[in-house]
């Protein structure tokens, strides 16, 4: 592939500030830092780094406000109407956003225009949900009891998210939480901050209560630990990799805090051979390579019917080699850049370990020379077995996976082979063989003839080592309540415990 020659915004670098308890401003220490673009290498914007006596304000703003704010306390009708306005702010500001992440993340443009349209409509979504959230009323209980099933909210959420879709996952929490009248401590990725700073200040000019959001940037070893640690956080949601995901459970188990995860995956697309191939193909190309692959719903592993396996790798080829890889400010660019230099080296050691093992690269397996940021040409891998590590571990970089099967339960085997279970496709015009793959792959979703499909409506999450819990969907909401029953006894009291009363 040719070198990139990638033109260098002349931007003035942006200056933000944390919120906590309705006040924009600086962290405790004073310290601040400053992000490259991984796609420009030229500094986009300065933060304030928070520590752990800046999570430890922002969980006690987040509690105050819930123990004794109006928040818990509005109407869902008065909560939904601030979310809406909310989601109009986005709208308004979303140009902004996008350039924000694309800026931090080195994601395409056009991609990042996608992701806030998306997250316009989970924020509606939720404003929604927020007057659709009930309980009920079992019968039956007999002519002296009534009893109730509320749900009310869990109470202080801490929330941690990734830095590959800073505003679109955000997005798939927040807004939930809030529509069920919890509060909630957030920090996002430190490398991709921008976007939810920016999102603080639209939060007060929206006129959400002061300490129901607050926002702090840090490490996850200090800001990240202490959310997961603290005793007056009720709840913690985290999106990221599994193994930190499992540092979570453990440092939540302080307090049996409840537990959200959105994890990684290792997610396969089976192809059959009666499969529109040319649909197929373009899906698979789409599913790795978009976001640079940088992605917990990557289709990373491709699982094609033998019979047809040499003449799709030469429609995938054909395909990758089209694919719009540069600048992704370039409203044409389709893959961007790779987030940092330690992610470049996992994804150069997997390739390596692959090829070392027997696999073949059919296309890409090198970085691509530019003038300025991280850009790795998209991969396609042949002669993967199942029992390779780039068959089995998350690559999180532009790399495809190709193995091949001869029956249906074969694929399905391969397919759900990993400790992963966040989601899987299938390509066939059978209706029973997607059926059967439907109900038999062990994933979360399952997309049939189609990837990475999505709506506000439909619950996201992962089974095994993906995740626990879901987001989206009107189970979202329900995520971040807890259930109550009460019971009220009519009349006098029948019978007494006490003999002779």
């Amino acid at each position: 592939m040719n070198a990139l020659n990638i033109d260098l915004p002349k931007l003035e670098v942006r200056r933000y500030s944390q919120l906590v308890d309705g006040k924009s401003g600086e962290a405790m220490s004073g310290e601040r830092f400053e992000r490259r673009s991984p796609a420009h290498g030229v500094v986009v914007g300065n933060y304030p780094l928070a520590d752990v006596a800046d999570a430890h304000a922002a969980v006690a703003a987040a509690r105050n406000a819930f123990d004794t704010g109006p928040w818990p306390r509005m109407s869902a009708r008065e909560r939904s109407e601030i979310l809406l306005v909310i989601s109009e702010r986005i709208a308004g500001n979303a140009e902004e956003l996008a350039m924000m992440d694309v800026l931090e993340s080195g994601k395409p443009i056009s991609q990042a225009r996608g992701e806030m349209a998306g997250a316009v409509d989970l924020w509606r979504y939720a404003a929604g949900q927020a007057r659709s959230l009930h309980g009920s009323v079992p019968a039956g209980l007999g002519q002296h009891m009534l009893g109730l099933i509320e749900r009310e909210p869990v109470g202080v959420v801490a929330m941690i998210t990734p830095w590959n879709f800073p505003f679109v996952i955000l997005s798939q929490k927040l807004p939930f939480a809030l529509a069920a009248g919890c509060t909630v401590a957030l920090k996002p990725s430190e490398l991709t901050p921008g976007s939810s700073l920016r999102l603080g200040e639209m939060l007060k000019d929206a006129g959400l209560p002061d300490g129901v959001v607050n926002i702090v940037v840090g490490y996850g070893n200090t800001v990240g630990q202490t959310f997961a640690e603290h005793d007056d956080v009720d709840m913690i949601s985290f999106t990221g990799s599994t193994q930190v995901g499992k540092s979570v459970v453990r440092a939540a188990a302080g307090n049996l805090k409840k537990v959200a995860l959105e994890l990684g995956g290792k997610n396969p697309q089976i192809v059959c051979a009666d499969a529109d191939l040319d649909a197929a193909a373009d899906a698979a190309v789409f599913g790795v390579f978009f976001n640079v692959g940088q992605c917990c719903n990557s289709s990373s592993r491709l699982i094609v019917e033998r019979s047809v396996a040499k003449r799709f790798e030469e429609k995938l080829a054909e395909l990758t080699a089209r694919v719009p890889v540069g600048d992704p400010l370039d409203p044409e660019t389709r893959v961007g850049a790779i987030i940092n230099d330690a992610q470049m080296e996992k994804i150069e050691g997997y390739l390596k370990g692959a090829i070392e093992a027997g696999a073949n690269p059919l296309c890409g397996a090198e970085r691509i020379k530019a003038n300025a940021g991280l850009y790795y040409a998209p991969t396609l891998m042949s002669g993967v077995t199942r029992d390779m590590k780039i068959a089995r571990e998350e690559v999180f970089g532009p790399v495809l996976s190709i193995l091949t099967f001869e029956t249906l339960d074969e694929a399905i085997g391969i397919a759900n082979d990993t400790h992963y279970g966040l989601s899987a496709g299938i390509w066939t015009s059978d209706h029973d063989r997607a059926l059967i793959a439907a109900r038999d792959l062990r994933a979360g979703t399952v997309w049939v003839n189609c990837w990475m499909d999505g709506f506000s409506e439909m619950p996201f999450g992962g089974v095994r080592q993906s995740g626990l819990g879901r987001e989206q969907g009107a189970q979202a909401i329900e995520e971040f309540t807890e259930q109550k029953s009460v019971l009220f006894h009519r009349g006098p009291r029948a019978g007494r415990w006490v003999p002779g009363v």
